[in-house]
């Protein structure tokens, strides 16, 4: 009876853990693939902070008069890295491969397993060498923050809660991020072959690694309302971002509002993700069909 039990209702948590362990035994049997990855991931995330390094040093902000100075936007850039390099690590790699599950017929065993297929095809993997990018992202946060808490101009402190805030719209960021990529990895079922999912993902989630202010006139404010409110990228990394870099004092209504929405976007965008996943497997025929 705690055999049937146990399968009926899987500790997601446990199950998770193995797989995670898993894929952390599998790295580790190829040590030098890994640290090679490692040291990769890490020498992207220099180059984009000698990048902007050099970019500082022709101006003073990322857009006229949007508050994003060096010492901001390098927390802005250390937000995004976290926020990246945990959909990397953790849901990339299987998004990736959702089509070759199809074409091998390996969905077709994810849908006889006891335990729920969107669970099981998303967190399979984990690609342990990408969460380089995570520690590069808290050592940039660090960097920025202590600059900005130690500069004698223009006040500035973080405010207790922001510290509650921050992890939380982390996490919205990164949900909203799994459910844009588990809605195109799903479109390979009537697709057949999604092969061209890095691209789509690249060219979408690109408008979220700068500052949403740079959009919001002229040319870009069409961008930045489809990217907001149709596909909320622009709030995966904004919302979290101003928190630490530019504190609650005070807050305009338009901000508390934004961060009311992007809590209302992450639920919908898992909704949203759950709905169109449910929806393909319902088209989905056996490869043994």
């Amino acid at each position: 009876m705690k055999i049937a039990k146990s399968v009926e209702h899987p500790n997601y948590i446990q199950v998770f853990a193995t797989f995670a362990k898993n894929s952390l035994i599998r790295n580790m049997m190829f040590r030098t693939n890994f640290v090679l990855e490692s040291i990769s991931s890490a020498s992207w995330a220099l180059m984009n902070v000698g990048f902007y390094l050099i970019v500082f040093e022709h101006t003073n902000s990322i857009g006229r008069d949007t508050g994003w100075e060096k010492y901001e936007f390098f927390v802005f850039l250390g937000t995004t890295w976290l926020i990246n390099a945990i959909v990397q690590a953790f849901f990339m790699p299987n998004a990736e491969e959702f089509s070759e599950l199809i074409r091998t017929g390996g969905l077709d065993f994810a849908l006889l397993k006891p335990i729920d297929t969107q669970f099981l095809v998303s967190f399979r993997k984990v690609e342990w060498s990408s969460l380089a990018n995570v520690l590069f992202g808290l050592v940039l946060l660090a960097y920025g923050v202590s600059h900005l808490v130690g500069r004698s101009t223009h006040p500035w402190q973080i405010e207790p809660i922001t510290w509650l805030l921050y992890p939380v719209f982390v996490f919205c960021g990164v949900t909203i991020l799994y459910s844009l990529m588990t809605c195109l990895a799903a479109t390979s079922i009537w697709l057949g072959r999604n092969q061209t999912l890095y691209d789509f993902w690249f060219y979408i989630t690109n408008f979220s690694r700068y500052p949403s202010e740079i959009y919001e006139t002229g040319w870009g404010l069409p961008l930045w309302g489809i990217f907001t409110f149709a596909i909320p990228v622009l709030v995966v990394v904004n919302v979290p971002a101003r928190l630490l870099a530019q504190p609650l004092t005070p807050r305009s209504p338009s901000e508390w509002a934004l961060a009311a929405y992007t809590l209302l976007a992450t639920v919908a965008s898992l909704l949203a993700s759950r709905w169109v996943f449910q929806r393909a497997l319902r088209s989905y025929r056996s490869a043994s069909s």
